[in-house]
């Protein structure tokens, strides 16, 4: 049963290069938003990865705290 949300060829995880390139900031920024605990990150070993999921819920409150 799969039970994640994004399509069979969407990427789980994003390297911090790409994750700053979807959200198109620089990667200084996304480092900002990570030590402020903006975004979740997981790390599997010592490479540091964001998940998918991560990137969505970061965008959703940016969209929900612009309609207050």
């Amino acid at each position: 049963m799969n039970t994640t949300t994004t399509a069979p060829d969407t990427p789980l995880l994003y390297t911090l290069p790409e994750a700053a390139a979807l959200l198109r900031i620089s990667r200084t920024k996304l480092y900002e938003l990570l030590t402020a605990n903006e975004i979740e990150s997981v790390y599997i070993g010592r490479s540091r990865k964001i998940p998918a999921t991560a990137l969505d819920a970061y965008v959703n409150r940016l969209r929900t705290a612009g309609k207050e």
